[in-house]
Formats: structure tokens, C-alpha cells, sequence
């Protein structure tokens, strides 16, 4: 990718001054705005109340199932109509309610982030939204300033970034005359624009109508599920086809084909995807009330998935608050040099804190001045030529190790010692008695041959208060810390320690990466801790290096040097206070610049991502069970298993509400690299072993209540069974002497098995101990299991209470067969502990070999 450095970075203001430019009056723009020339045409920050509801409640599954529903009432079944599409239309609800909310809170604090154009009405500047534009207006810009509407340059001279536009960061110059577009932003210099095309006639809003409409960007866990929602969809279609061609061949009542059509259709749980988005939303809403807003949903997971963090040292260990502390002559006279320090600082253009704190320290006036070379990241000095009484000639300001090969004798200069212990910032100022032009026959920067070194300066940053605790965040939240500064890198390293950065920190100056070989390079970008005296190229080069060994980045800037980085970052995080250009490229944007927000929203990230991990677990697992189950006994024509009343109460108690306390109480940790291994190996093997063990008990009672077995006997060692009349054959398993179909016993038996074992597979998937922990960590936390202890004596309630037995059509058993099912699901609760301890799926599969962590500590 191309630099962010200026092509012609050289300002020449001829003097006199332009002439000031008084702009629209108030009236006038008022007027304007009346008829139309506002800039109202905006971006979109997400999705349209429309969008919301059609999304959660207007999914294929959801308009299949309500239309299987109508056609249930149309038969007047309507308690089994509400069964079987009611439940999807309350989770479609729940969604748009939920999303809702978040979208409102989300706008009202993302009005109060937006970023402000400056205009010039009435001979003076102030800050307006950008939909108070309007044509004619004069807009005033600087370096990281956002150019929001199409104009021509009125005053002054700037260098923008059209990246957006044309796919190439090259900084364009821009002079009198010059158009600029919507959507770049200015790097360095500055002036007005006159703003001649605005709203959906800007260029930004024609490339945004020539585009697609607004389309949810999918996260890499929306794609995941989203496959696996297909795949399940598939599987239905087959499962619906099969049901057909046997309700045709083999005269299958209409009610009965249409209930069992209903369940189905359930087993595709189109609901994960946009449970997804909505526990984003949610979570986009608690991390705002932290100080962090997320300005891409994607930025949730990514939060989860960092391992290493790049950061500036300005802004976040320091409170970006810079005075200047000391001054050290090299030549002439301190009150000579005083003076000119206080003209530099108040004639250069696109003033920087350096700047502000040399015009704090030494008053003086600004003077009118010949050439101006400004400030550069990629430079890090800047200069001007002057010719006015008391300041005539060409001064320079930067970074002693690259403006000191610009000046006579810099191989030998030293800083004073001890400035750099302290973490003070050192800068070098020089001199040149010419004045001349600052730029060379091809156009870029050049200083007199004649200059000469002047002075040290030091200046001092103040330190955050709460930075040591913040380290010790990113330490606990296990992610590595990079610090990456355009400063000296022991000036550097003396802040971190003092924030409580170990001793031993290996440093890495900007020059040294320079030498380095891409090899070497890579090396010191994943062994050093603090880099020093580094370029933007170089920024993103690391960056760049760290993903290529695998890692996570998350990179955090505020100036306009921190664009490429923060693009090219998996995770982009700027601050408030930040250029606009800045906060335009991240992701996540630091409210109020707290730094110390930041630790909490990474565990905030890990904790909702595990807790996803959890609900997907139980999701999964019951989805895949009800289709291996619906696929046997299809297969074995033993009727059909399910009811949508009991497949609405299985979901419920095993998965509704448990899923509640999975994401309420997620704990913080490392995430897996791979969720898609992850969901594997706990799915699989639950699923497979549930399902064979909940068919098992199915057949059994199905082969017996079919050929009306009266009792088991046992003949020299041998099961054998006594064969009663098909007529007269009491319904085996049932407390009342009623007659009942063969499957509609089965399936009493099969949905006691699977409310069990589904509830088992709650502690699994949370397990309080280690004598539970057999794919998952122990937490030390009980509440998932008592919570999935509480669904039994509320499943007794739904089986000993009249009503609400009838309307989830079950019946009681006998005491025995209760026991017995115990047992069985006991049975399968051990050897599925004892598969997945041994991760026998995985070795026969071939997709994971990790091992078990039954004997890993539990997570505090």
C-alpha cells in the first residue's frame, strides 16, 4: 500500500496574507436550507426499523410455520396451530423488541460522537453537523479533518487522503482552485473549501447509491452458523420429502402429516443467526455504558478474539497533556533562542501539542512567513523560512535522530543525560541563516546546508493515573502488549515502566527496523515489546507482521499518522478526541479517550463469545438429536417421534431457558481459535450418543405396546417375551388403563429421555467442577447447573398438573419407568464423559486432538 506522506508537502504563502473570507451569513444559509441545497443526505448507521422487523419475524422458516399453522387452524387444531409457529413468532418478537432497544440507545449515543464541520458564517467559525451544510458555505480544514460535501479549495494549501474514493492512500496535493471530494480527509496543511455540491448529489452519497443496498455484514460466527443453518434446512427438505411420498404411498392422515411437517421444520433453528445479532446489539449497548461505542458490529467478536494489542503511548499510558520542561542551549543565546521558538510555534500551520506547549511556555506573536515545511509523521520534523524583523531565516523542529543528519555536525550530537530515563521527550531545534526555498528540484522537503543545531528541548507527558491497573487488565484478559510510538524508545520504555511495563521490555528503535530484512523484521515485531521513533509505514508493516504469525491485532491511535495501521489492524480503536480520519477508520471508538475502558471490553468481548459458545453447544446438540431421532425411526417405520407440543417443551426446558443463564453468566477467558472445532467436538458425540440411547428407549416401548407384550421373562439365560392379545394388551408404561397408540406411548418415554439428558448436557456445557468437566473448563460456578436443576421440578408441574399436561399432550408413567429412563440416562451421562475425556470421536474423526480438561484449573 502506498505512504500517508505528502507528495509536495511544501506550503508557499506569498505575503501579504490572503484575504480573511467572511463566508454565509446566518440568514443566508437558513435560506439555503429552505430550498433544498442541505447536505441531508447522511450515511446509514445501521439497519431501519423495517429492516429490523422483516428480518427477525419474515424469515423462510417463520412464514413456513405460520403457514403450516394456518392450515392447523383451518382444521381447527388451533391449540397445535399455537405449538407449532407460535414459538417462532414469540422468538421473532423478542428479537425486534430487543433490537430495537439497541439501535435506539446506540443512535442517541452515536449523535453524540458524530463528527462536526467547522464553518465560516458571519466572518466567524463554529461547528455545525454535517447536515447543516449548505451550498456556498465555507468549511474550514486541517490535518485529520473529514472533507464531508464536493468543493473547490478557496484559501490555502493541504494535502488529502482519497483512498476511499480511489483505492490509493497517495496524499493528493490540493491548492486556490483545487476541487476537493466527500470522503477524503486532509493529512497536513489546511485552508477553506467552498462547499458546491452537497447532499445525494456529493460524490461520497452518488458511489454509496451506486452500490448495493444496506447489507448486514456477516461476522466470521454469523457465516459459521449461517452453514450450518443450510445444511440443517437440507436435511428437513429431505425429512419433508420422505414424509410426503409416505403420507401418499401409505394414506397417512392429513393432521397427522401436517404436525409432523411442523416439527420438521423445527429442527432448522433459523433463530441462531439473528440471536446472534441481537446479543450483539445487546452487548454493543453495555459497552457503550463503559465508554467504548462500537461502530461495527463485527467489533464484538473481534474483541474476543485479540491476543495482542498495539497501542501509542500518547493518549493512552499518557494523558496527551505535553509541557514543555526544559530547555538546553547548544549555541547562542537562551533568550535569542526563547524568542524564536515562541515565533515558530505561532506562525507554523496545523498546530500540534508539541506546538502548544512551546506557545505555553515562551509568549511571543506570530509572523508572517515565506515556506513552511509541516509537521510529518513519516518526517517528524518540521520548518519554516522567514524574513520578518527579529525572526529571518529557516528554523526546524523534530526528532533529534532524523533532523540531526539534516544538520552540521548531528553525528556528534548527545542528549543531555538523564532525559530520557525521566520519559521526557526530546526534541532538537536548528537554525539556518537562509532563506531560501524548502524544497529540492523534484519537489520534496530539503533544508539550507547551512543548518545548524540550537538547542535540546524536553518536554514532559503526564502520565494516566489508573495506566498501571490498565496494564495489568490487558495481563489478566491474556493479551500481549505492543507499544508503538513516533518518540524515542527509551523515552518510551520510561513511561511503560513507570506504568508498570516489566524491566526487561526489549526495545526496538524505528531506524533499526529500517535496516532489517523481512525476516528480521518479523522477528523483532513478535520478540520486542516497545518501538520507538516509528514511521506509519512502518506502523502497518508491524501490524502486518504480527497477523502474519497468527495473531489477533487490535491496534489504538488518535492522530492521522495512525490510519494505516488502524486499517490494516483486525480491530481499529481511536480515540474520541482523535482526528476525524481516525475515528472514521476504527471500529471501535474510545468515549471520553478512556483508555481504561478498554481491558473490561476485551473480557466483556471473551465472556460474550463464550457464552454464545454455550448456547450454540445446547442448540446444536438438541437440533442434531431431534433429526438423528427423526431419521431412525423413519427409517424403521415405527411412527413418527415428535409432537410440536413436546418438541416446544424439550427446546424450552433444555434450551430456552437454560441458554438465559449460559450467556448471563459466561466467564471471561482465551476463546477457541476455532469455534467450528470447538462446537464439533461437544456436539457430536452428545448428539450421536443422546440420540442413539433416546431411540433405544423409543423402540423398545414402541416393539412392546405394538405386539402387546404383558411381561419380560428370562429362559435358560435368554431374554425372551410373553405375547399377549393385540387387543386386550394393557398399554404398557401408562399410569391410566386408557387405550393409546404405539407411538404415542414412545414418545412419553422418548421425551422424558431427552428432557434428562438434555438437561445433563447443561452442567456439561458449564461445568461447576472437575468431576463434570469433560469438554469444557471447570468455571466454579453452580448457578448453570442448579439452573438446569430447577427444570425438573417445573417439568413434575407440567406432568402433574391437568392443564398444562393436555396442552403439551403428555402423560404420566409409571413410577418404575421412570426409574428405569434414570438409569439409562445416567448410563449415557458416563459413557459420554468417558468418550469425550477421551476425545474418542476426535481421534476416530481426525478433527481434534485436544486434550481434556477435566484436570485444567477452573477459571476465577
Amino acid at each position: 500500500m502506498a505512504a500517508l506522506v505528502p507528495t509536495h508537502p511544501v506550503v508557499l504563502l506569498d505575503p501579504p496574507s490572503l484575504p480573511a473570507h467572511a463566508g454565509l451569513t446566518e440568514a443566508e444559509a437558513r435560506e439555503r436550507h429552505a430550498r433544498g441545497l442541505a447536505n441531508t443526505a447522511g450515511p446509514r448507521t445501521g439497519r431501519s426499523y423495517r429492516e429490523i422487523v422483516r428480518d427477525n419475524l419474515f424469515t423462510f422458516i417463520n412464514v413456513t410455520l405460520l403457514a403450516v399453522g394456518g392450515v392447523l387452524v383451518s382444521m381447527g387444531l388451533v391449540r397445535d396451530a399455537i405449538l407449532a409457529s407460535g414459538l417462532a413468532v414469540v422468538n421473532g418478537l423478542i428479537g425486534v423488541v430487543q433490537e430495537v432497544i439497541a439501535k435506539r440507545r446506540l443512535d442517541k449515543i452515536a449523535l453524540l460522537n458524530r463528527a462536526k464541520a467547522t464553518v465560516v458564517r458571519d466572518g466567524g467559525r463554529r461547528q455545525v453537523g454535517p447536515e447543516e451544510i449548505v451550498q456556498g458555505d465555507l468549511l474550514a480544514v486541517g490535518p485529520g479533518d473529514q472533507i464531508f460535501v464536493d468543493g473547490r479549495v478557496v484559501e490555502g494549501a493541504l494535502q488529502v487522503d482519497e483512498s476511499l474514493l480511489t483505492g490509493e492512500a497517495d496524499a493528493v496535493p490540493k491548492e486556490v482552485g483545487d476541487e476537493v471530494s466527500s470522503g477524503s480527509f486532509c493529512v497536513s496543511g489546511g485552508g477553506l473549501y467552498e462547499a458546491e455540491r452537497v447532499g445525494s448529489a456529493s460524490t461520497a452519497a452518488v458511489i454509496a447509491a451506486g452500490a448495493k443496498a444496506h447489507k448486514m455484514s456477516l461476522t466470521p460466527l454469523q457465516r459459521e452458523v449461517n452453514q450450518v443453518v443450510r445444511m440443517l434446512l437440507v436435511v428437513a427438505g429431505f425429512f419433508l420429502a420422505m414424509l410426503l411420498i409416505g403420507s401418499v404411498l401409505h394414506g397417512y392422515p392429513v393432521r397427522e402429516t401436517v404436525l409432523a411437517a411442523a416439527v420438521v421444520l423445527g429442527i432448522v433453528p433459523s433463530g441462531l443467526f439473528l440471536m446472534i445479532v441481537v446479543t450483539y446489539s445487546m452487548a454493543i449497548v453495555r459497552l457503550a455504558r463503559q465508554d467504548a461505542l462500537i461502530q461495527q458490529v463485527n467489533a464484538v467478536e473481534s474483541l474476543s478474539n485479540v491476543d495482542v494489542f498495539c497501542m501509542d503511548k500518547t493518549g493512552t499510558l499518557t494523558a496527551n497533556k505535553i509541557a514543555l520542561c526544559d530547555l538546553r542551549p547548544i549555541a547562542g543565546d537562551e533568550a535569542s533562542i526563547k524568542a524564536a521558538l515562541a515565533a515558530f510555534a505561532r506562525s507554523a500551520s496545523g498546530g500540534t501539542k508539541t506546538s502548544e506547549a512551546v506557545a505555553a511556555a515562551y509568549p511571543g506573536e506570530a509572523r508572517p512567513i515565506l515556506a513552511e515545511v509541516p509537521f510529518s509523521s513519516a518526517r517528524k520534523w518540521s520548518a519554516v523560512a522567514a524574513d520578518a524583523d527579529g525572526f529571518r531565516g529557516t528554523f526546524a523542529l523534530g526528532a533529534p535522530e532524523f533532523l540531526g543528519r539534516l544538520v552540521q555536525g548531528g553525528d556528534a550530537l548527545r542528549a543531555p543525560a538523564g532525559w530520557a530515563d525521566k520519559g521526557w521527550r526530546i526534541l532538537l531545534f536548528a537554525t539556518s541563516p537562509e532563506t531560501g526555498a524548502l524544497s529540492g528540484p523534484d519537489g520534496e522537503p530539503t533544508l539550507p546546508a547551512t543548518m545548524a543545531p540550537v538547542a535540546w528541548l524536553a518536554f514532559a507527558d503526564e502520565l494516566r493515573p489508573n495506566s498501571k491497573a490498565t496494564l495489568d487488565g490487558f495481563r489478566d484478559a491474556g493479551i500481549a502488549l505492543k507499544i508503538i510510538s513516533g518518540d524515542n524508545p527509551e523515552t518510551v520504555a520510561a513511561l511503560a515502566r513507570q506504568a508498570g511495563l516489566p524491566q526487561d521490555a526489549v526495545l526496538v528503535s524505528g531506524l533499526e527496523l529500517a535496516e532489517m530484512d523481512d525476516a528480521a523484521f518479523a522477528e523483532a515485531a513478535a520478540g520486542a515489546t516497545v518501538f520507538g521513533r516509528v514511521t506509519p509505514e512502518q506502523k502497518q508493516k508491524l501490524v502486518q507482521a504480527l497477523k502474519a504469525e497468527g495473531h489477533y491485532v487490535a491496534m489504538t491511535g488518535d492522530g492521522v499518522n495512525d490510519v494505516l495501521s488502524l486499517k490494516e489492524a483486525n480491530l481499529g480503536i481511536a480515540m474520541q478526541s482523535g482526528s476525524q480520519a481516525t475515528r472514521n477508520a476504527a471500529d471501535i471508538v474510545l468515549l471520553n479517550d478512556s483508555f481504561a475502558a478498554l481491558p473490561a471490553a476485551f473480557k466483556e468481548g471473551q465472556r460474550i463469545r463464550r457464552g454464545l459458545q454455550g448456547i450454540l453447544q445446547l442448540f446444536l446438540a438438541r437440533v442434531f438429536t431431534v433429526a438423528l431421532i427423526i431419521l431412525a425411526v423413519l427409517l424403521v417405520e415405527a411412527g413418527f417421534p415428535f409432537s410440536p407440543a413436546h418438541l416446544s417443551l424439550l427446546t424450552l426446558l433444555t434450551v430456552g431457558i437454560p441458554t438465559f443463564g449460559l450467556a448471563l453468566w459466561a466467564r471471561p477467558g482465551p476463546v477457541p481459535a476455532s469455534l467450528g472445532k470447538e462446537l464439533l467436538r461437544f456436539v457430536l458425540p452428545a448428539a450421536t450418543l443422546l440420540a442413539a440411547t433416546a431411540f433405544l428407549v423409543y423402540t423398545v416401548v414402541f416393539v412392546v405396546n405394538r405386539l402387546g407384550v404383558e411381561d419380560f421373562i428370562v429362559v435358560d439365560g435368554v431374554i425372551a417375551i410373553e405375547l399377549g392379545s393385540l387387543q386386550d394388551a394393557p398399554v404398557i408404561g401408562t399410569a391410566d388403563a386408557g387405550p393409546a397408540a404405539p407411538d404415542e406411548i414412545a414418545r412419553e418415554a422418548l421425551i422424558h429421555t431427552l428432557v434428562l439428558g438434555g438437561l445433563i448436557l447443561v452442567v456439561f456445557a458449564a461445568p461447576p467442577t472437575s468431576a463434570w468437566a469433560a469438554v469444557e473448563r471447570p468455571t466454579g460456578d453452580w448457578r448453570p447447573a442448579l439452573l438446569a436443576l430447577a427444570m425438573l421440578p417445573i417439568y413434575v408441574a407440567i406432568l402433574t398438573v391437568p392443564p398444562l399436561r393436555e396442552f403439551f399432550q403428555l402423560e404420566t408413567l409409571e413410577l418404575e419407568d421412570y426409574f428405569v429412563i434414570g438409569g439409562l440416562v445416567a448410563l449415557w451421562a458416563l459413557l459420554l464423559r468417558r468418550v469425550w475425556r477421551n476425545n474418542s470421536f476426535g481421534r476416530f474423526f481426525g478433527y481434534d486432538a485436544a486434550p481434556t480438561p477435566s484436570v485444567r484449573k477452573a477459571v476465577a
